[in-house]
This record gives C-alpha cells, sequence and structure tokens, in this order.
C-alpha cells in the first residue's frame, strides 16, 4: 500500500543492532524480514476510513454469517491473535474489531507481511465488513499493513502491570494495558474543557502569567528555584499566579480574568499531592466572597455533569452531590460542633492548648489563627464528606484577604471542602494598599523567623494595589483533587499523566 512505503528518496532503513537481546531478538527478525521485503516498518502515515465504535454501531443489525461489499480501512494496536493470525482483535481508540485474514483473500505478498506481527504491533487492515457465524462483527482483510513494528511485547493479558510503580513509570503500558487509565485522562480533559468554557460563558477572559517569578508570593508554599543565565538571576517557580492575575483586574481587565495552569511547590509527596500540579485561578471585579462561592458551585456542577453525566458522583461507595447550594459554616463552628470547644473565646495561649488537646502538634510559637487552623485539620476536616463551604477562615493564615466586617481576627474567606479534602478556596481580596503593606511585612518577620513557606514582600504589587484594586472576588480550584473526586481515583498518581517519582536507584 502506498501509506507503508517510504518516499523514493528516502534512506534505506536500518534496523537497530541489538538482536543479540533474548527478549528482542525473535521481533527484529521479523522486522529484519519486513525490511528485505521492502516495507518500510514505520511508514508515514496510514488513512483509515473507519473506526470500531462507528462499525459497531453501523452494522449492529447485520445478521449472522453474512458477508457485505463494504469496504472499509481500519488502523489500530493488535491485542490478539488465534490460529497463526487468522483471527486478530484490532483495538483502536473506539474499542476492537476483529480481523480475519485467510489466504483465500490475501496475495501470497500480505501472507508474508501477516506472518511478521506480533501482539502490540500498530496494523492498517484493509477489508471487507462481514459477521461470522458466531456474531463476531469482523472485516475480511486484502490488504495488510505495518504501522509500528514493537520490538518488546506488551505485559501479559490478564495480569497486566503487576508492579503498581511501574504503572507510573511507564504510563504509557499502563495506558497501553488499562482502559479505565485511558477513561481517567479524557474524563480529566472534559472536566478542564468545560470549567474553561464555563467560566468564558460567565464572562471571564482567559490569559496567561509568568510561571517564573523574581518574588515569591500569592500562596504559604515552599518554592523550587531555578537561575536565569542572561539576566544572572534566581527565580522562582510560580506557586500560584494570583499576584499577577489581581495586576490584570487593577489594569482594566475588570470583566474577570482566570488562568489554568501549572504551579510548583517543593514539598511533599503523597496521595494527594504533587510536586507541579494543576490550578484554576480567577478573579472578578465588584465580586465579593459570595459571589465567588456561587462561582464555585457552579463550576463543580457543571465539571461533575461533564465527567459522569450527573452531579451525583460516586467516590469510594459514598455518592457526592455536587448540585448546589453547599452549606457554609465558619471554621470555628465546625470545631465547636465536632469537640465542644470554641475556639472564638480563646485567647492565643488558651488557643494553642486547646489544639495540642485535641491531637494537633502545637510547637507554642503559633498566632491565634494557626492554633485555629491546626484544631481544624485534626477535629473537623475529615467529617465534611458532602461539598461544604467552610467560612471565616482567621486572618493569620491569609495574607491577602480582606478582614471580617465584625471580627479582625477573621477574613472574608472560605474553603470548599469534599470529601475531607480542600478544593477550593477563595475570598474577598484584600485592596487597601498599606494594609497589604503590613501584611507583607508580618509576612517577611515570619520568613526571617524560620517560616519558609511565609510570602516575600513585593512593592511592585503594593503600587499596583496604589493605583486602585476594585473590590473582587478570587479563587482558586485544585484540578488534580478535583479529577480524583469526579473520576473515583483515589491517589493523585491516577490523574496526573506523568507524576513526580523518584528515581530508581
Amino acid at each position: 500500500m502506498s501509506e507503508n512505503t517510504s518516499p523514493p528518496d528516502a534512506a534505506p532503513f536500518t534496523p537497530p543492532r541489538d538482536g543479540d537481546d533474548p527478549i528482542k531478538a525473535p521481533r527484529l527478525a521479523k522486522l529484519v524480514a519486513l525490511c528485505e521485503a521492502g516495507i518500510d516498518p514505520y511508514p508515514y502515515r496510514y488513512e483509515r476510513t473507519a473506526v470500531a465504535a462507528m462499525l459497531q454501531e453501523r452494522y449492529a443489525d447485520l445478521p449472522a454469517d453474512t458477508v457485505t461489499e463494504d469496504r472499509v480501512r481500519v488502523a489500530g494496536r493488535i491485542r490478539a491473535m488465534r490460529n497463526s493470525g487468522m483471527f486478530i482483535d484490532l483495538h483502536d481508540h473506539t474499542g476492537k474489531i476483529q480481523i480475519f485474514s485467510h489466504k483465500d483473500t490475501l496475495a501470497e505478498d500480505q501472507l508474508h507481511v501477516l506472518r511478521q506481527f506480533d501482539i502490540g504491533d500498530w496494523i492498517g487492515v484493509e477489508g471487507f465488513v462481514r459477521r461470522t457465524k458466531r456474531g463476531e462483527l469482523s472485516i475480511n482483510a486484502v490488504q495488510l499493513a505495518v504501522l509500528s513494528k514493537t520490538l518488546l511485547p506488551l505485559p501479559e493479558k490478564y495480569h497486566g502491570l503487576s508492579d503498581t510503580e511501574a504503572r507510573y513509570r511507564q504510563r504509557y503500558l499502563d495506558l497501553i494495558m488499562n482502559e479505565d487509565s485511558r477513561e481517567t485522562l479524557r474524563r480529566r480533559s472534559r472536566i478542564v474543557t468545560t470549567i474553561r468554557s464555563t467560566l468564558t460563558e460567565m464572562g471571564f477572559l482567559e490569559v496567561e502569567t509568568p510561571t517564573l517569578h523574581p518574588i515569591l508570593g500569592g500562596a504559604s508554599a515552599r518554592p523550587f528555584t531555578t537561575h536565569h543565565n542572561t539576566l544572572d538571576m534566581d527565580l522562582f517557580l510560580r506557586i500560584a499566579p494570583e499576584l499577577y492575575l489581581k495586576r490584570l483586574i487593577v489594569g482594566g481587565l475588570w470583566e474577570g480574568v482566570f488562568e489554568i495552569g501549572r504551579n510548583f511547590r517543593n514539598e511533599g509527596i503523597s496521595p494527594r499531592h504533587n510536586p507541579e500540579f494543576t490550578m484554576m485561578e480567577c478573579y472578578k471585579a465588584l465580586s465579593d466572597v459570595e459571589d465567588v462561592m456561587g462561582w464555585v458551585e457552579v463550576l463543580l456542577a457543571a465539571a461533575a455533569q461533564a465527567a459522569t453525566g450527573d452531579t451525583g458522583v460516586a467516590f469510594g461507595g459514598v455518592t457526592l452531590d455536587f448540585a448546589g447550594p453547599y452549606p457554609r459554616k465558619p471554621m470555628t463552628t465546625l470545631i465547636e460542633e465536632a469537640t465542644g470547644v470554641d475556639f472564638l473565646a480563646l485567647d492565643t495561649a488558651a488557643a494553642r492548648d486547646a489544639a495540642r488537646s485535641l491531637g494537633a502538634t502545637v510547637t507554642g510559637t503559633e498566632k491565634w489563627g494557626e492554633a485555629v487552623e491546626l484544631a481544624f485539620e485534626v477535629a473537623a476536616e475529615a467529617a465534611l464528606i458532602q461539598p461544604t463551604h467552610v467560612t471565616d477562615l482567621p486572618y493569620d493564615i491569609s495574607p491577602l484577604a480582606k478582614k471580617h466586617k465584625t471580627d479582625p481576627r477573621l477574613t472574608e474567606r472560605f474553603e470548599t471542602f469534599v470529601n475531607g479534602w480542600e478544593i477550593a478556596n477563595g475570598f474577598s481580596e484584600l485592596s487597601d494598599p498599606q494594609d497589604q503593606y503590613d501584611r507583607f511585612v508580618e509576612q517577611v518577620a515570619a520568613r526571617a523567623a524560620g517560616n519558609l513557606e511565609a510570602a516575600m514582600m513585593d512593592r511592585d504589587y503594593v503600587t499596583a494595589l496604589e493605583y486602585g484594586l476594585p473590590p473582587t472576588g478570587g479563587l482558586g480550584v485544585g484540578i488534580d483533587r478535583l479529577v480524583m473526586l469526579l473520576t473515583d481515583s483515589h491517589t493523585i498518581r491516577d490523574v496526573i499523566a506523568f507524576p513526580t517519582l523518584r528515581p530508581r536507584p
């Protein structure tokens, strides 16, 4: 076939010289046989006319033991062969179709090609649609093409990848062998696409901001550092795009801006943490924390629909209901409901003692709000299974949020929890440049005292605020954790195509 030949002026194909490898040797011999027959085992293209799912649907009513005159061309990977290749299970991205290869319909040169096939090879097949006596939809092959000759065997069919670590180190093998893994990544794509389109429909403008930051800010986290040779300066991989996005609001993109991109935090790895992860952040002028909680409910419900077709999503045997509105409860109220301790009635020292008594690890240097957060983590957050907005977060852990209207120890900030996990974080953005400067000073002092997650002084951002940030609501949604919930995945490694792994010794 013309699609399976090299251009006339192409250099002759030279097979790899590792024929002494006992695993590769049989396949290399077949590769050599193809080359000697003038067949390029790695051609440039192949034009197919049908995919498996389309054929299964189109010929659903075709009676058994019927051969049509419909000629089609399909392509995919061989996943099974029987009777010396007479029957081939060919898989493409939509499903499986059986290939029937017989000497009565294949010329001798085509039978030679057939004899070089192995499980795992990519092939193209041209032939006539039929349904066998046993009812299997098939294609009677009349012409075969090698699209990619594999040199290594696939994992054993029924046991697959027994080494869990290998699933992530050799993700391509995991995806070949596991339809669930492929479907998880497809659903992730639908979720991200839906969040993007929903925000656009809500009037937000998609933008891009720098990944290399000269000043650490926008979140509390330890950064990765790098060096720019030409400028001879150290830079940080961004931990959050927040401060740049709010600069755009100052600049006049008041209709709202959003960005979906990678953030990098030089912290631990766990079932819910990867050093590089995907966040969506959005900001809109003339909005506040109440508006932002509404955005969360719209986005999460739309994402659930995109992933599963429903706002009720099964995760670990529990159905999570993403249809809003979600309950809204202050962080201190949730702690009191779970433990009976009213942190609003405690001073800083008593708050530390109470947090310690609840099982939190307390060093004795925590501020009041930090003690509240520790108590919440050990006593209340695990019980937040259904989507819940945890509101009125402490000032001490919220350096970029407006102060609460009635209690200066708190802020106009919330976090959305599902299955005991933080999924979203939003607030009424701090717009007072003097207040923001003072909070940066506090962060600088905390950093000097040893808190490597504290922010740095960003004088340019303060200057931007001096030009006027209108009332603004902001939101961040962790895409990876959201995808975990919407695909019933219990480790973040399952929803990231290529997670970060420790090198093997």
